[in-house]
């Protein structure tokens, strides 16, 4: 690409400490905007989150500004569902403010099992998962996490859904693997519905 072509570069970084919740909430990128400044000689947006917890947000997530202008409707309320490692939501009313936050896990269990029980970096397609069945009892006791009650604005990550929240939860049990991975698939769908319904008025009429 022409450099003459590209109008600024927006670096978020690499982040590798993230507590918004603490009695003195920060956040922590590499990647250092300076570097990148001078080695391309373009204009460098970064540091997207800070200020953003500096007036009370959670820093988290980003996407709320780019869902607001690509997907906002004066006419209507929008609601945009994102999905990676975190599952998150940005509300898009047809009046008021634009909000968005994180609902919980997304692949990010999925993937952790992946890894350790199928010896690959994901469940590629959903195929594993597509066969198997989703343990009533387990779900349950994995929404029976305090975060999926917790008001918004909130933000999560591995810091929390990681393989020890998953053993945890799995309390002994020991599902097949495909039963697992059904039933994390289900987690991130009814975490993701539950907190839409909970905040978007238009949703909750339409369901």
């Amino acid at each position: 690409t022409d450099p003459k072509r590209v109008r600024a570069v927006g670096s978020h970084g690499q982040t590798i400490r993230h507590r918004p919740r603490q009695a003195h909430p920060f956040t922590s990128q590499i990647a250092d905007p300076n570097v990148i400044a001078a080695r391309t000689g373009l204009t460098v947006v970064a540091d997207f989150r800070r200020r953003d917890m500096a007036l009370g947000g959670q820093g988290a997530p980003l996407l709320p500004a780019f869902h607001r202008v690509a997907f906002g409707n004066a006419g209507e309320d929008r609601l945009v569902v994102n999905t990676g490692g975190i599952a998150n939501i940005t509300l898009l009313p047809a009046t008021g403010e634009v909000r968005g936050f994180d609902t919980g896990p997304a692949n990010v269990l999925m993937d952790i099992v992946s890894r350790d029980e199928l010896k690959q970096p994901f469940d590629a397609a959903g195929k594993t998962a597509a066969t198997g069945k989703v343990d009533a009892a387990l779900l349950a006791a994995m929404l029976e996490e305090p975060y999926f009650a917790t008001a918004a604005p909130k933000s999560t990550g591995p810091e929390l859904f990681n393989r020890q929240w998953l053993d945890a939860k799995l309390a002994g049990r020991r599902p097949a693997t495909a039963d697992l991975l059904a039933t994390l698939a289900e987690l991130t769908a009814r975490s993701v519905a539950e907190a839409a319904l909970r905040y978007c008025a238009g949703v909750r009429q339409a369901y």
